[in-house]
């Protein structure tokens, strides 16, 4: 009795243990979940902070007198003309009859950055829409200059003495004055969405990056999505089961794996060097990337094709259709949504992409919205990357609202992913 009791108390005492192991694995599961999702919340709400900012922005109220002896034109001024005329002289002047007390050079210089570069040229728009402004004086808002962004942010610490800091303190007085009188104005941002990339950064927008993105995706679905799904239909549906089709396999499985720079450095060698395609185009980009996404499409796709029971294979031979009618009237139609998802998930990480399309150019200097697949271009990863490394404290903000906007995107595109599997999937 005494040993059957003993061992009783060792298995009681075992199985106790093993349940407080199962517990704490619980804990430690439900640990590491919280941290991860912690860390997001972090990460997405530090760049939520920091790149809100950057969708309003600062304007600046003034009366601009469009004088035609100031603005260099003749009597009768043709569109080339009026392109280029000085319409940053006119808003000079208006700065000086705001602030007739300044008469100093370097004070002048201070003065004239209280508003943009940008300026001159919304000046310029409103004038070749309607030449008969020329000799008027209107009223309008113009953006303020980026170190006056910042000061209005409070991003500027004027305890510090004037030497450390860039904004001045006259320009602290003059702005102080704008405010008083009403003449600054806070708006939402849509030059950030109507303009290309600039080297100034109240005038830098993600336009161009956006429309070279769509472009490169495209091309990307274009090439991958049918090439991807006619490999997985062949090497499930139809190709001999040997030696060959699994070196095939294991090749595609790896190249899952290869690193994204190698594709860069793939189409490097290959569509530009060799085929001398245009350098910083999103036909290269696509290329490069239907590359990269070609085996996550066609593991996806056999995935969803095997999926589909074999019942309705055979209920379609039975009936006499061929292979070939069996797999294009029944198989792929039931597999396709899972085939989407995995196409949509494709395209999500194509759109992140940062390092093979620095390998092909695409980290080139691009103002310009591309309209084709072979015009310069950037993607919206690229811009960020861009924008990350200069100096100025704007880009910090476009930084932030540029990946903002690249993590809405890929939460669009995954909830549609997920929408999709949902909506079509079958329960068999």
């Amino acid at each position: 009795m005494n040993d059957q009791r003993n061992t009783t108390e060792i298995v009681q005492a075992s199985i106790k243990r093993r349940y407080a192991k199962e517990k704490r694995f619980r804990l430690y599961g439900l640990i590491a979940i919280i941290s991860s999702l912690a860390f997001l919340a972090m990460l997405i709400t530090t760049i939520t902070i920091r790149g809100l900012p950057a969708f309003t922005q600062n304007f600046i109220q003034l009366d601009i007198t469009l004088d035609q002896k100031t603005l260099g034109l003749g009597d009768e001024p043709d569109i080339s003309a009026l392109r280029k005329a000085n319409y940053n002289g006119t808003i000079k002047n208006s700065l000086l009859a705001e602030f007739p007390d300044v008469t100093k050079r370097k004070d002048k210089k201070l003065l004239y950055k209280l508003v943009s570069k940008g300026g001159q040229y919304d000046l310029q728009k409103k004038v070749m829409a309607d030449p008969e402004l020329i000799g008027e004086s209107m009223t309008v808002w113009l953006p303020v200059g980026d170190d006056v962004h910042t000061y209005l942010k409070g991003d500027v610490d004027i305890t510090l003495p004037e030497k450390k800091r860039r904004f001045k303190d006259i320009q602290v007085g003059w702005i102080d004055s704008l405010q008083e009188n009403g003449q600054i104005a806070k708006r939402f941002n849509k030059t950030f969405f109507e303009s290309g990339d600039s080297r100034e950064p109240e005038l830098a927008g993600i336009r161009g990056a956006l429309f070279g993105s769509m472009l490169t995706l495209v091309v990307t679905l274009a090439l991958s999505f049918p090439v991807a799904v006619a490999a997985a239909l062949y090497l499930e549906e139809f190709a001999p089961k040997n030696r060959w089709t699994d070196l095939i396999e294991v090749n595609i499985n790896n190249l899952a794996a290869v690193p994204s720079i190698v594709f860069g450095l793939l189409g490097l060698a290959v569509f530009i060097n060799f085929f001398h395609l245009p350098r910083s185009a999103p036909l290269v980009g696509g290329l490069v990337l239907s590359l990269m996404t070609l085996p996550t499409i066609i593991i996806s796709s056999r995935a969803a094709l095997k999926s589909v029971p074999p019942s309705i294979r055979d209920a379609a031979l039975g009936l006499g259709a061929s292979n070939l009618q069996v797999v294009f009237h029944h198989v792929l139609p039931l597999a396709m949504p899972g085939i989407l998802t995995g196409t949509i998930i494709g395209m999500a990480q194509a759109l992140g992409e940062t390092a093979p399309l620095l390998m092909i150019g695409m980290v080139a200097f691009i103002v310009d919205v591309p309209t084709a697949i072979t015009d310069p271009a950037t993607v919206l990863p690229v811009q960020i990357f861009q924008w990350a490394d200069l100096p100025e404290k704007g880009f910090v903000e476009k930084t932030s609202a540029a990946i903002m906007v690249l993590l809405a995107f890929l939460i669009v595109m995954n909830a549609l992913a997920v929408y999709l599997r949902k909506k079509f999937e079958r329960k068999w």
